[in-house]
């Protein structure tokens, strides 16, 4: 099992090399079969060692590569290895990361196949996958920041991969400086957390923090807040979030990628992992579930004036990416993790159908020039629909056996508590109301499209798409999984329940389950009413209302303005008034010394040998006259 687990992220890593040094010489069929299979390889491992791990007895699975390097700790030398680690939340990890990504590749295979760079993007599209398995498969801090680092340059590439469109390459250099924010965050965190005790390996981290910090410690709030910023900007929440709904610039299958099984999930992954310092700063976890509700609900006020199809998923997927922070703050660790688990089904499920509708439409993505799908595109609009009822979480699917999980402990949590059950009841309304406008928009009512559908008819994109359905709707079967803690360090469990236990008096009514299991029926109903003319369309002309709280709403609450004014704008200005500044004209001296040096040895320069002979000679003469003094 060893050796498959060090085969496991150089399988895909391997591919990425022969593609990237090949590029047009491969045929597609080759180029497919070389992306795809390393990525099948990557599942069906990823699934024999999940197995093993998430058994009741399973043990982590650990291999050494190679060492890496030292570092002084001031007392001795620091060895830091290349060495990867599958314990419970590593294996619910690859398996997401894997298998999911192996579907996506699936897909993006035919979906890109008439593209003239396809064999660039399936190379890049593996280096994703080696990057995200980097992350979660790190047994140390260094070789995760190497896997998250990784993952942002991978973004910047696949976001920007048409950059001939001005606007995929602002896109992707707006995520990349955004996520370099919340990076440089995280790395501050991590040098404060190396120096204060001197540990990078986690399980080592883990039981020091433990022995050298207690509740409430300065040093563990600092960290944890640091860590916290590195959370925000890969996941896309508050005050980070705005590169997201941009990023649907790139391809469909790479925003199905970012969105559902890598990047956008490596900040909860990142809290998780380090949920020992997190529990020692209850200002930091209850920080995590502010930030966590408030993206939830802005995210879902702002969804409700998309008119792009995929930017309703991407502010879909900053909700969502939201109840999970919103449960890591209760800590509620496994319960987060479950739903990045769900949400990986589904939202793959979307965006994937959402790229086959777009292909089908001609690359239209304006929600108010679809309509009747259903009845044009039955498959790709049933399929469709599966996902958003697991969004929903209409009972019985993934969706609801995940958000009921975080539901269930948030009234209780000692970080968190009622008002923040509240807020998600009300996300979870608002994730209907836009749910279903998406719904009578794109497939009821008459057909807005003028022209005739091009429709994705291969094979294996249709397989891909059907596995994530099912996926979808039977997903929920592995909550009893996550009824067991992730880490199964005893010293985190017993300080977990120990925190977690200090607000059992408060009483929990009886009818939260019935009224959490009614919102999503209740927003359902209040979407039939509210947006009649979207499903009667052939009643009354479709336009789209554009008051000025729509508009604020659809450019997202105002915050790429408030960014805009507050910090480029000021930036911008300081660096045109600061050109020539005082340490600029000494670095100009060096300049100006040059040209003069020039300008003083240049007429030696004449072409006469007889010169040159002269001065050779004067030069020799000085040089004996000086060795005999």
């Amino acid at each position: 099992m060893s050796a498959m687990l060090a085969a496991l992220p150089f399988m895909p890593l391997i591919s990425f090399m022969i593609l990237i040094v090949a590029k047009d010489r491969l045929a597609w069929r080759f180029a497919s079969l070389i992306s795809v299979g390393a990525l099948l390889f990557c599942t069906i491992v990823s699934l024999l060692i999940a197995q093993r791990v998430l058994s009741i007895e399973g043990e982590p699975i650990r291999v050494m590569l190679w060492q890496w390097m030292q570092l002084d700790t001031g007392v001795s030398w620091l060895p830091i290895s290349f060495s990867l680690v599958v314990d419970r939340l590593a294996a619910v990890m690859i398996s997401v990361v894997s298998g999911i990504g192996f579907l996506i590749h699936l897909f993006a295979a035919f979906y890109m196949k008439e593209d003239e760079n396809f064999v660039r993007f399936m190379a890049y599209l593996n280096l994703f996958i080696v990057a995200m398995l980097f992350l979660v498969l790190a047994d140390n801090l260094v070789l995760l920041y190497l896997g998250w680092e990784g993952v942002g340059l991978c973004s910047f590439l696949l976001i920007g991969f048409w950059y001939q469109d001005k606007k995929n390459a602002d896109a992707a250099r707006k995520a990349f400086v955004i996520t370099r924010i919340g990076d440089t965050s995280m790395m501050l965190g991590l040098l404060l957390l190396f120096t204060s005790i001197g540990e990078l390996q986690f399980e080592r981290i883990d039981s020091a923090v433990i022995q050298q910090w207690s509740v409430g410690n300065e040093t563990a709030f600092w960290v944890a807040l640091l860590l916290l910023g590195g959370a925000i900007g890969k996941s896309a929440q508050l005050p980070l979030h705005t590169w997201l709904p941009d990023a649907m610039a790139g391809p469909t299958p790479v925003s199905a990628l970012i969105h559902a099984a890598t990047m956008v999930t490596a900040g909860v992954y990142l809290i998780a992992r380090t949920q020992s310092i997190f529990m020692l700063a209850p200002e930091v976890m209850n920080l995590v579930a502010w930030c966590g509700a408030l993206t939830l609900l802005l995210a879902g006020i702002t969804a409700l004036a998309q008119t792009d199809l995929k930017r309703i998923l991407a502010y879909s997927t900053m909700s969502q990416i939201g109840y999970m922070m919103l449960a890591l703050g209760a800590g509620a660790w496994s319960a987060g993790v479950f739903h990045l688990m769900t949400h990986a089904f589904f939202k793959a499920l979307l965006f994937l159908c959402a790229g086959s509708i777009i292909y089908a439409l001609h690359h239209q993505q304006d929600v108010f020039k679809m309509g009747g799908l259903l009845k044009k595109l039955p498959i790709e609009s049933g399929l469709f629909t599966i996902g958003l009822i697991c969004l929903v979480a209409l009972p019985g699917t993934s969706g609801f056996f995940s958000k009921e999980f975080i539901l269930g402990h948030l009234w209780q949590s000692p970080t968190a508590g009622p008002l923040f059950w509240w807020l998600a009841i009300i996300g979870a309304l608002l994730t209907a109301l836009y749910s279903c406008r998406l719904f009578f928009l794109v497939f009821l009512g008459e057909s807005r499209f003028e022209g005739e559908l091009h429709r994705l008819t291969s094979r294996g994109a249709l397989l891909a798409l059907l596995f994530l359905a099912a996926l979808s709707l039977v997903g929920g079967i592995w909550h009893s999984q996550f009824n067991m803690p992730l880490l199964q360090s005893q010293e985190l469990q017993m300080l977990n329940q120990s925190i977690l236990t200090a607000n059992n008096a408060t009483v929990v009514p009886t009818w939260l389950h019935t009224l959490a299991i009614a919102t999503p029926f209740i927003g359902i109903a209040i979407a039939w009413v509210l947006f009649a003319k979207y499903r009667r369309s052939f009643e009354q002309p479709l336009i789209s209302v554009n008051n000025a709280w729509v508009r604020f709403s659809r450019a997202g609450l105002g915050f790429d303005y408030l960014y805009l004014f507050l910090i480029h704008k000021p930036f911008v200005f300081l660096a045109h008034a600061n050109r020539r500044d005082v340490l600029d004209q000494l670095l100009m001296l060096l300049s100006h010394f040059s040209l003069w040096t020039k300008d003083a040895i240049l007429p030696t320069q004449n072409g006469s040998i007889r010169w040159y002979a002269a001065v050779f000679a004067l030069g020799l003469s000085a040089y004996i006259l000086g060795w005999l003094l």
